[in-house]
């Protein structure tokens, strides 16, 4: 069984990493939540608020919702 560290023993590397990954996931949930937010109903497959909760899971929840959940717009 593997032990946890604390924050004061892991490399430079290492807390650079965590902070940075924090940051791409604070990013993600907000870039997914304001996009549902401006976005049609028409434009999202899907209800909203199915979409707003999914958000929240992790990485995957606003990854999917940018891959999966947005409907593709005929370019004009």
């Amino acid at each position: 069984m593997t032990t946890r560290r604390k924050w004061s023993e892991l490399s430079k590397l290492q807390r650079r990493t965590i902070v940075v990954a924090g940051v791409a996931e604070i990013a993600l949930l907000a870039a997914a939540l304001l996009d549902i937010k401006r976005r049609p109903a028409e434009g999202i497959r899907g209800p909203k608020w199915m979409w707003r909760a999914a958000a929240f899971v992790s990485f995957v929840g606003p990854l999917s919702y940018f891959i999966c959940g947005r409907r593709r717009t005929e370019p004009v």
